[in-house]
């Protein structure tokens, strides 16, 4: 197998973490990057990037040209979640949340492709969620962001595909990763008189479901072989099958199933 160099973001914990680890040990060379400043793991090389701030990538990416002469895997895997009604979230929730999870992917590509244009050769490995191709309640623009990353995916794929770049969504369902511990809570969702009772509910579903989610290495060895496949698939689903086969039920039947498990009376 040909040693790849690989840049993955948000590499510090979770689904990063074990797959930044995961790739390095198959002998690939690994630059992951975090928001804060991150020890290197297991010759993970780590970088502190913002993936909010372009001139904070192109740094990152001009040391890794400069080191490597180029990068041939990009993995979009930084995101954060906030959980609350919709009707209340603020704009500084919303911005946080979009900004992060689509507007950090799309910064992360339009400095890495140039370099993929320029070799004609490339992949591009973008993480979605189950959550990005049905809405979750209390969890909508986190589902929003997500379905935002699956339309850009598709419409990348198509324009870059006469440059040999290929594009990849990977839809994770639960999994027991930092995520939970680290969602940001609507405080004006947890103390409203309509919405409280019927959000801590849920929350206390997702967080569960979560918890008892599969480990973050079955993700981790699905997205190792994505990386090494020649023709890799555009959507690679990795959960329980139940949620797997969620959206391909009607769409009445879905928002049943939701209310009834999300316990939305």
């Amino acid at each position: 197998m040909q040693s790849q160099i690989i840049l993955i973001t948000g590499a510090s914990s979770g689904f990063g973490k074990f797959t930044a680890q995961m790739l390095s040990e198959q002998g690939h060379i690994v630059y992951g990057t975090s928001w804060k400043a991150s020890e290197n793991m297991n010759n993970v090389k780590m970088l502190v990037v913002d993936v909010t701030s372009p001139l904070s990538i192109r740094q990152a990416v001009e040391q890794i040209i400069s080191e490597q002469g180029r990068i041939d895997v990009l993995i979009n895997n930084a995101g954060i979640g906030i959980s609350g009604a919709l009707e209340l979230a603020t704009e500084d929730e919303v911005n946080k949340q979009m900004n992060t999870n689509f507007f950090g992917v799309v910064n992360m590509c339009r400095e890495v492709l140039p370099v993929m244009r320029k070799a004609r050769k490339g992949k591009i490995i973008n993480i979605s969620s189950i959550g990005g191709v049905t809405g979750i309640p209390y969890q909508g623009f986190y589902s929003a962001s997500k379905f935002a990353v699956e339309g850009y995916s598709e419409a990348l794929a198509l324009e870059v595909h006469p440059f040999n770049i290929k594009v990849c969504l990977v839809e994770p369902g639960d999994f027991n990763t930092g995520f939970t511990d680290n969602r940001n809570i609507s405080e004006l969702t947890r103390l409203d008189a309509d919405y409280g009772e019927s959000f801590l509910k849920s929350l206390k579903i997702i967080e569960k479901e979560e918890r008892n989610g599969w480990h973050p290495r079955k993700l981790a060895a699905a997205i190792c072989k994505i990386v090494v496949c020649k023709n890799p698939p555009f959507r690679t689903k990795v959960g329980p099958l139940v949620q797997v086969l969620l959206r391909w039920l009607p769409d009445a039947v879905i928002q049943y199933a939701l209310r009834i498990f999300y316990a939305i009376k």
